[in-house]
């Protein structure tokens, strides 16, 4: 037997009780009729399994189908195409609708869903004959799904089908039969199996739940794109691997053991280089305070040292014999011996004042020197702008000389080469009133030039951006050298123009030195870097040499030998070898050759200067003596006895030379 037909949901009562059982009748006998259409659908199925259709009579059945609106025929024949699949749930075709009109004729619909028709409105169709044939409101409907139904008698039973789908799983035959997918919506199952069991519907994950299990999943993890499943590339790729594999074997890397002592430059020996500084030769004591400046005299008999307590000396350079003291009454800043043989004048910077002073050394041209230090009282106040506004001339009577009233403190001179010319540096930034207003406005007055023949005094034709710290005028040519904290600027003073800027790179600049040919220059730092520039080459540093751990005080040229030389704060003096060669695709040769010590510190300075004789491989250095002790009596062949005993020491080649012509 087929599942039990289930009863549809109503509400009410027939009003006719004869109507009602007339029709209970009829649907018993089609349900026996139908029951032996069933054992003979089982017997064909045996005999042709194959076939989704196992009636023989399935046209016969058709004919006796056809629909009459009239009448029933009394024999009840009228039978549904029913199959074996029917019954147990696979059945192709879909479920019988028993219509009874207002007639009382009965008909029966075989509705199929295959082609897509949706069965609904044929179901409101008959759902209104019904209710024409004057049955409840809630009477029984003739559609049935699904379990056994009992319309008011055990015997009067209806064989409905359900359907199933395809959706969640593939099975090997049809479950729900040709019925809309969207009936078994609402419910727990779909379909039956061939028990007549319902089959339930399988939980369905969503799209995201079911994208984190597979990405959970190890077995869908891959190391490399050949390993995914159906990458397009993966034949390239494995082709360009090979090919890699092919055209770049393997190479043998062969090390080159490199002695690390090749890696430095190839100096020349220091034997080869003589002669230079290296021991002490003589000491030239009487300053009461440490020494601050030294200069030589262009012939290289005298030496002038001034000191901070105000004095300046004249020292015979071989004897060191005191010629001559001078108290002016203040530190002394700067001294500078005229460069001219005939004209043994000395320049001395001390406080806000420079003086120019007959040192007594010249032999024939006394009278000269006498004129040409002897001011006139109206030039000293002349109103031109070069003199009376800026600095004014006057007759030192006291010292017998020329002073130059400045209105800041001055700390560096510098002679030009022929002797007519001076400038002083006061390293200030300054501001001025303009002419004929009382507006202030910046000048460049930190660097003066003044002209000892005419008593004038002028500023540089150009301006000087940043607080200047040396100056310095070329060995040769019309060209001025300006040395700001953190650059060098090269003026031509013919033209009035700026040349070259020098960048040392340096945190800030203390001091500069020319080098006699002209074209290379050193530079000082305050962080004990020394600078050697090639102003053919670059405007960069040739070499920094980072020597001192303390500031350099100041650097010097010898005037003939490749010798250079720096001091600084750390009470030490470092000579080196410069040679600078006349073929100007070969770069200068730097060579370190010596460090001198044999200074004390004086309120954390040490070598406060250093200069070279014109003529011998000398070095003087300036500053403050040790106290006695056995080391310096061992070192220098002499000892000094107390703490007041401080000047100049002068640094010898062993053995002496010659003077250069």
């Amino acid at each position: 037997m087929g599942p039990k037909p289930r009863k549809e949901n109503g509400s009410g009562k027939p009003k006719n009780e004869k109507a009602e059982k007339k029709v209970q009748k009829l649907k018993a006998k089609i349900v026996e009729e139908n029951l032996k259409r069933i054992e003979e659908a089982e017997a064909a199925a045996e005999s042709s399994e194959d076939s989704p259709f196992v009636s023989d009579s399935g046209e016969d059945d058709d004919e006796s189908l056809s629909e009459d609106n009239g009448s029933l025929s009394e024999s009840g024949s009228e039978q549904s195409k029913l199959s074996e699949d029917e019954v147990h749930g696979n059945s192709q075709f879909g479920f019988v609708i028993l219509v009874i009109n207002a007639n009382s004729s009965m008909h029966k619909d075989v509705v199929r869903s295959s082609d897509g028709d949706d069965p609904t409105g044929a179901r409101d169709g008959d759902t209104d004959h019904l209710s024409g044939y004057s049955l409840g409101e809630g009477d029984d409907n003739d559609d049935y799904h699904g379990e056994d139904s009992h319309g008011g008698s055990d015997d009067s039973r209806e064989v409905v089908e359900e359907s199933d789908s395809s959706e969640d799983e593939v099975a090997p035959r049809n479950t729900i039969g040709n019925v809309p997918l969207e009936w078994y919506k609402d419910e727990e199952h779909i379909g039956y199996d061939l028990a007549g069991k319902k089959i339930k519907k399988k939980e369905r994950q969503s799209k995201l739940d079911s994208f984190l299990a597979s990405v959970d999943d190890s077995k869908n993890w891959h190391t490399s794109l050949r390993s995914v499943p159906a990458y397009e590339k993966a034949v390239q790729e494995t082709f360009d691997r090979c090919l890699d594999l092919y055209l770049c074997p393997r190479v043998r890397k062969k090390r080159i053991n490199i002695d690390p002592e090749s890696l430095k430059p190839k100096l020349p020996s220091r034997k080869d280089l003589k002669p230079y500084p290296n021991t002490c030769y003589l000491e030239y004591k009487g300053h009461k305070g440490p020494v601050t400046t030294i200069c030589t005299e262009s012939t290289g008999q005298w030496i002038a040292s001034g000191s901070k307590d105000g004095t300046v000396r004249i020292w015979e350079v071989e004897t060191g014999r005191c010629l001559q003291v001078w108290d002016i009454g203040e530190t002394i800043e700067e001294v500078a011996w005229n460069p001219l043989t005939e004209f043994p004048i000395l320049a001395i910077a001390a406080g806000q004042d420079v003086f120019i002073l007959d040192t007594g050394c010249g032999r024939h041209e006394q009278n000269k020197i006498e004129e040409l230090l002897h001011v006139e009282p109206q030039k000293a106040t002349d109103d031109s702008d070069t003199s009376a506004s800026i600095v004014n001339w006057v007759q030192d009577d006291r010292h017998g000389g020329i002073r130059l009233k400045h209105f800041k403190t001055v700390t560096k001179v510098e002679w030009h080469r022929k002797g007519d010319y001076l400038s002083t540096l006061m390293p200030s930034d300054i501001l001025f009133p303009a002419v004929n207003t009382l507006v202030v406005v910046r000048e460049s007055r930190s660097v003066l030039i003044h002209q000892l023949s005419k008593r004038l005094t002028q500023r540089i034709p150009f301006k000087t951006k940043g607080i200047p710290v040396s100056t310095a005028f070329h060995p040769t040519r019309s060209i001025f050298f300006t040395a700001t904290k953190k650059d060098v600027r090269v003026y031509d003073l013919l033209k009035q123009k700026l040349i070259k800027k020098l960048d040392a790179g340096v945190r800030e600049i203390s001091s500069i030195a020319i080098h006699p040919g002209g074209d290379n220059a050193i530079v000082g730092s305050k962080d004990g870097k020394l600078c050697w520039f090639d102003m053919d080459l670059s405007s960069r540093p040739y070499r920094v040499l980072r020597c001192h751990p303390k500031d350099i005080t100041g650097v010097a040229y010898h005037r003939s030998y490749p010798l250079f030389a720096s001091c600084s704060d750390d009470c030490t003096a470092y000579v080196f070898h410069g040679m600078v060669y006349s073929d100007l695709n070969q770069n200068p040769l730097i060579v370190p050759l010596e460090i001198l010590r044999g200074h004390s510190g004086a309120d954390g300075r040490g070598v406060l200067d250093c200069k070279f004789h014109p003529r011998q491989p000398w070095l003087f250095t300036a500053g403050q003596l040790y106290s006695a002790t056995d080391s310096l009596e061992d070192n220098f062949g002499r000892a000094m006895s107390t703490h007041d005993r401080i000047g100049v020491r002068k640094e010898l080649a062993c053995p002496p030379c010659e003077p250069r012509n």
